[in-house]
């Protein structure tokens, strides 16, 4: 699996980027800097992976955990942007060595596959994610995509499939005993992640910042923000977007540490 390790002290945090599934090396060397130990993976669509988020062992994570273990980590946590936010949060229901997680622009449901499976099929639509070969139950996708753009919001996308949703869809959040930070911007345009966040939050105790015209990327302290998508909205404003993340920094470092 390709991955990018900075190694910084003896917590470990598994650094999970969104839908890109990118390594995100810069965000780990920034928590090194700070004394942590980062670990990011490219946890799809590298050699030998699946092309798609479809039906994503969350045991892949577990054995990110384990490097983090391997690499001198005591403590494990897990840091997640949007859909990486959604793996973080599933894990931590099922892995109870995540002490801490911070999900960023997160979702309080299973969503379904993005793109395609191993076997290259994308519908009908499976799960995101599966656990010892079972997958999670998950929230459909409304028959009608976005018909605007680009660029594209998908927020009311997302906030119908949500008003549809199972109950077995939800997020378990109560199931984990980890210390969880939740972190969203109300302008959000690629999913109503502040609803999901307080949706999180009504299960059990955690720690909740939003920021009313933050959008889904939050720019932490250090980091440059991403170049505006010539294919998706996603809300907000690099000032609004910078202080959510200014806002959230000093919290992130605590429930990590």
């Amino acid at each position: 699996m390709e991955s990018h390790l900075a190694v910084g002290g003896e917590t470990g945090v598994l650094v999970l980027a969104g839908s890109s599934g990118r390594i995100d090396a810069a965000r780990c060397d920034l928590l090194a800097a700070h004394g942590l130990t980062a670990l990011s993976p490219r946890w799809f669509g590298g050699p030998g992976q699946s092309p798609g988020i479809c039906e994503i062992p969350l045991e892949t994570f577990v054995t990110c955990l384990d490097r983090l273990t391997a690499a001198g980590a005591k403590r494990l946590t897990v840091l997640g942007l949007s859909k990486g936010a959604e793996a973080a949060l599933a894990l931590a229901c099922v892995e109870p060595r995540v002490r801490a997680v911070v999900a960023l622009s997160p979702s309080s449901v299973v969503w379904p596959n993005v793109g395609p499976g191993r076997d290259g099929v994308t519908e009908p639509y499976r799960s995101s994610w599966t656990w010892r070969g079972r997958p999670l139950p998950f929230a459909p996708y409304p028959a009608d995509w976005p018909d605007h753009g680009p660029p594209t919001a998908f927020r009311d996308f997302y906030a119908r499939g949500l008003a549809a949703a199972p109950a077995a869809a939800a997020i378990p959040l109560e199931r984990s005993r980890a210390d969880v930070l939740l972190v969203a911007g109300e302008d959000d345009q690629m999913w109503p992640s502040a609803a999901f966040a307080r949706a999180l939050a009504a299960r059990r105790p955690v720690r909740l910042i939003t920021h009313p015209s933050a959008g889904h990327r939050p720019v932490l302290p250090g980091e440059t923000p991403a170049a505006p998508s010539p294919s998706y909205l996603y809300g907000g404003a690099p000032e609004a977007d910078a202080e959510l993340g200014a806002t959230a920094w000093p919290e992130i470092l605590d429930v990590l540490m």
